[in-house]
């Protein structure tokens, strides 16, 4: 009796949390900056769909934690740092991380991880499933005739509950206007805790609006994975699986081996012939060892961008042969394989040479934010090859795993390697080797740099001081609520004031 009871209610239940996630929601975000709210809002937002669809759970596994530790993280970043590029990225990439996330453990359809079937899953549970449910929220709401003393006594509950919901915003808006009709009345709730403060009617509706849209969508979303339906996207009947099986095989892809060892041997020839011919200086660049006529700044934006296009052909044309050429033993697979190792080396030698060639473009010209990320870039691309380059060998090895569970790993890593301290401490160590420096750039970087640039003004005479100056009068003038809390602004701020009043 109490299971039926429980299942009667669950409903009711998930739209009441789903009611005051959205009012939490609200208060949080409504005319505030992504700060310690974020992560705040990303583990109520977990608490909610977990709780409600703990038996809706399909699979776990260790995946399902890599996930939800990367999300977790990167949204602790709002708190912690105040990088701009990756201020906007994640707002993007967490949300579409957590549906993945759900789609994968709650989904019935138990989509496979490294498959892009576990994107179809999770925009269908985010729109169809979600947007199915919208007329569930109301038919909750709605009144229903009664036939026992439990089910009565259950509606009135329900109602009740619905009620002092639906009544918090309008006596927020009541109280509002109170106060501004009558003096008295507004001294007497002034000296209750500042919640009304800055509430006004127009904002009332909005906030009110505002929770019902997140509320449904909450509901919506949760209820997509509770009671989901099944689609069948094609047309007609289904055929057996013998035939659809037949049909896939005829469709897929097979690169004839010996066309492969051909393209491969041509390839490589030029390659070999690139790398012998030039590496005397693709190497001895830092050793002062360039082409004829050749400054070092000649140098570094000579042939980067198509060094770089080449190595991400190479890498395209590595994965097609690795996925879809003809498994087959003998002579024919082994030279595929030696040409395979072979494009994998001089692709190291490519993206080596790009690297050095950015690094000096760098030394001559200073360091920015598309150079630190194309030099990730270049780091990372080069681990995709050193696994690509153990697959030939390794036959079983799955790329598409690796490939993934390496991406996420490395995003995370880039959100926490501090970019804008990196970047300010690189130029300072140029300028004191060069003597030249762009101070206005220095000046567009968010106060994660702001403790490096104070430790740099201070060894340069002041230099910065001007930029300093005014970027602690705007942080000082910032009144922000806790919400929009940030460690990197806090650090700065204090560490600005210290510099300045210190000083004086």
């Amino acid at each position: 009796m109490n299971n039926m009871k429980s299942r009667i209610d669950r409903p009711l239940v998930a739209l009441i949390g789903a009611f005051f996630l959205a009012i939490v929601h609200q208060y949080l975000f409504y005319g505030n900056l992504f700060g310690v709210s974020y992560p705040i809002f990303i583990g109520l937002l977990y608490w909610y769909m977990l709780y409600n669809a703990k038996d809706q759970i399909v699979q776990s596994s260790w995946l399902g934690w890599v996930l939800f530790g990367s999300i977790l993280l990167l949204s602790l970043t709002y708190a912690l740092f105040q990088n701009p590029f990756f201020y906007v990225l994640n707002f993007v990439v967490i949300p579409s991380l957590f549906f993945v996330h759900m789609a994968y453990v709650l989904s019935e359809k138990r989509p496979v991880w490294y498959k892009p079937q576990v994107i179809g899953v999770a925009l269908e549970h985010l729109i169809i499933q979600s947007l199915r449910h919208v007329p569930t929220a109301f038919r909750i709401v709605k009144p229903k005739s009664s036939s026992t003393v439990g089910e009565r006594h259950k509606t009135v509950i329900g109602k009740v509950l619905i009620g002092l919901a639906i009544a918090m915003p309008l006596l927020m808006v009541v109280i509002s206007l109170l106060s501004s009709a009558d003096g008295v009345f507004d001294q007497f709730i002034s000296r209750i805790p500042n919640v009304m403060s800055n509430f006004s009617v127009d904002k009332g509706i909005f906030r009110f609006v505002w929770v019902c849209i997140v509320c449904v969508l909450l509901f919506g979303y949760l209820w997509g994975f509770i009671d989901s339906k099944k689609y069948e996207w094609g047309h007609g009947k289904e055929p057996d699986r013998v035939d659809k099986d037949a049909a896939v095989d005829s469709f897929k892809i097979v690169l004839d081996p010996i066309i492969t060892a051909t393209v491969l041997i041509a390839i490589n020839i030029v390659y070999v012939l690139f790398v012998i011919l030039q590496f005397s200086y693709l190497f001895g660049a830092w050793e002062g060892t360039l082409p004829q006529g050749a400054s070092y700044a000649e140098y570094a934006r000579s042939g980067f961008f198509e060094l770089m296009v080449v190595t991400a052909i190479n890498f395209v044309l590595l994965m097609g042969t690795l996925v879809f050429n003809a498994k087959e033993q003998g002579l024919l697979q082994r030279i595929n394989n030696v040409m395979l190792y072979i494009l994998v080396v001089c692709s190291c030698v490519m993206l080596y040479s790009a690297y050095t060639r950015l690094v000096l473009y760098e030394e001559a010209y200073g360091y920015t934010y598309i150079r630190f990320l194309v030099h990730a870039f270049m780091i990372f691309l080069g681990i995709l090859l050193i696994v690509a380059g153990l697959r030939i060998h390794f036959a079983s090895l799955p790329l598409a795993k690796f490939y993934i569970v390496l991406g996420l790993l490395s995003y995370v890593i880039m959100n926490y390697t501090s970019m804008d301290t990196i970047i300010a401490e690189k130029n300072m160590e140029r300028y004191k080797q060069s003597g030249s420096i762009d101070e206005s750039y220095l000046n567009s970087l968010s106060t994660d740099a702001t403790q490096s640039l104070i430790r740099y003004s201070l060894e340069e005479h002041g230099i910065m001081d001007e930029y300093l100056r005014e970027q602690w009068q705007n942080l000082s003038m910032r009144d922000r609520d806790w919400p929009s809390f940030n460690l990197s602004e806090y650090r700065a701020e204090r560490a600005l004031e210290k510099y300045f009043l210190g000083e004086n």
